[in-house]
């Protein structure tokens, strides 16, 4: 939390106000920090606003009021007439303390200051720079909405309010930063959610004590999650899309939405959660459970695949007779272990190359990618056919992680299995698995182990990850967030979808 400020209180003269809001804002030094004098009823005035930040139509109309207003109609209780009667717009609040004044004004609101009152009037007549919603990148389907998260936090909340309109939805405003004053904001519902778990992420957040949060979500997430920093395994999931964070919210996580990001936190994320994807109930049970396992098996060799070939390669007394062609026909001019390594760096490379490639040259790129750089290392005999493919096959599978950053997080896992088989054999096949699995089994997300439900076990919830369960069915929230509401149909449901089976 920000360091508190001493409150300077309102003066009832205009004068000392203004030049006091004015060397605070530095009116005159920015361009776009505005002071335009006004008189209404008689009483000189100020309105100070960030330009760029206010609705003209709306002010324009306001002040059309202002100045149609006649001295004696102010004479008494003017600041309540003014705020009641005259001053026409939903939003408005007042403030005694001039440093709240500032905060408010940066913040887009425009402040009106007048002679003679003790208190300034805020007017949150603000509009943001905003691009309409549109379909993430990384969560797209074939069927469901197009509309995704947006960098204002306003219309990310009524982008979740269109979708649970429940009196019991919370929203709690935080800001964060001495400099930013970023606003944060802790989603959840009030008769489900556990209160321990939005105590704790409540608390965590107000502790931070940082100049600004450039970086938005991320920067948060380090905070409040502080055994992530060195995890490569994310502790949090990231969505872009209003429907994922909706079905979050109705389970029982906490959503946490940071201005200018389109990414929403969801907590607590167990390894399976970032396994999920929204395509999944977009489609018939039985498809979505074909989907779920091709994914699990393509991340499985992602992780798995290359240790896996080495090994095999390296001691093919392993494999039977029936797949003996699984080994190389050349090894190549390096080692196998270096040729996987070498493979890694080079697909990293693009990716980050990709990124920075304008569209219209990411096919030119590819080319480069496959034709140049690839066949040219095994015409060569650098690289043996068989590295391309496996390496190809976990490059996939890497792709195929719904979770970009679960998707990394198992590229590094992959090239600590391929280290220890390449130069440990199996013996660093065995062991490098197993302190993965420790290590995962140790890791926890604000409180709920990342394993869950394997570890600790809960069969009923490992049937949910094992298939895709249709609707209807899913009648209880995890056990694992200690929901308030453990039932999600009421009695009468459950029997009549007894009845009908």
């Amino acid at each position: 939390m920000a360091t508190s400020i001493s409150k300077v209180k309102v003066s009832n003269k205009l004068d000392d106000n203004v030049k006091w809001l004015k060397e605070k804002l530095g009116v005159g030094l920015s361009f776009d920090l505005i002071c335009r004098e006004i008189t209404v009823a008689g009483k000189n005035g100020a309105l100070f606003f960030v330009d760029g930040f206010v609705k003209d139509n709306i002010m324009l109309y306001i002040l059309r009021t202002l100045s149609t207003i006649k001295r004696e109609e102010l004479a008494a209780n003017p600041l309540t007439k003014l705020i009641k009667q005259y001053i026409n717009y939903i939003e408005v609040d007042t403030c005694e303390d001039l440093n709240e004044a500032v905060d408010k004004i940066l913040a887009g609101p425009v402040a009106l200051v007048l002679d003679g009152l003790s208190e300034i009037i805020l007017i949150d007549a603000r509009e943001y720079p905003v691009r309409s919603p549109q379909e993430p990148d990384l969560e797209r389907v074939v069927r469901g909405s197009r509309d995704g998260f947006v960098e204002t936090i306003v219309f990310n909340t009524s982008m979740i309010r269109r979708r649970i309109r429940d009196p019991k939805l919370r929203t709690i405003l935080v800001q964060v930063g001495q400099r930013s004053k970023t606003d944060i904001c802790i989603v959840y519902i009030e008769d489900i959610t556990n209160p321990e778990l939005v105590k704790q992420v409540r608390d965590s957040i107000e502790r931070i004590e940082v100049d600004g949060l450039p970086m938005a979500e991320k920067s948060v997430e380090e905070f409040i999650s502080p055994n992530s920093i060195w995890n490569p395994y994310p502790t949090v999931r990231y969505t872009e899309r209003a429907d994922v964070a909706a079905v979050h919210l109705l389970e029982g996580h906490v959503l946490v939405i940071v201005d200018t990001s389109p990414s929403v936190m969801i907590l607590p994320a167990t390894f399976f959660h970032h396994l999920q994807h929204a395509e999944e109930f977009r489609q018939s049970p039985p498809i979505g459970f074909f989907q779920r396992w091709v994914r699990y098996i393509g991340i499985f060799l992602a992780i798995f695949g290359i240790p896996l070939y080495i090994l095999f390669t390296i001691r093919p007394e392993f494999l039977p007779n029936s797949l003996s062609f699984l080994g190389p026909t050349k090894v190549g001019k390096i080692p196998l272990m270096w040729q996987f390594l070498i493979g890694e760096f080079g697909i990293n490379l693009m990716r980050m190359a990709a990124i920075h490639t304008p569209s219209s040259l990411a096919t030119a790129l590819g080319l480069i990618a496959a034709v140049l750089i690839g066949q040219v290392a095994i015409d060569i005999g650098l690289f043996a056919p068989e590295t391309v493919l496996y390496f190809s096959i976990a490059a996939v599978g890497t792709f195929a992680t719904p979770s970009f950053e679960l998707g990394m997080a198992n590229t590094i896992t992959r090239i600590f299995l391929i280290l220890a088989t390449g130069i440990f054999e199996l013996a660093g096949f065995i062991i490098a698995a197993i302190i993965i699995l420790l290590f995962l089994a140790r890791t926890k997300s604000f409180g709920v182990p990342y394993l869950w439900p394997f570890i600790p076990f809960n069969i009923a919830a490992i049937k949910s990850i094992i298939f895709r369960p249709p609707i209807p069915i899913q009648n209880t929230r995890p056990s694992a967030l200690k929901p308030l509401d453990r039932s999600r149909q009421p009695a009468t449901a459950l029997k009549r979808l007894r009845k009908t089976k």
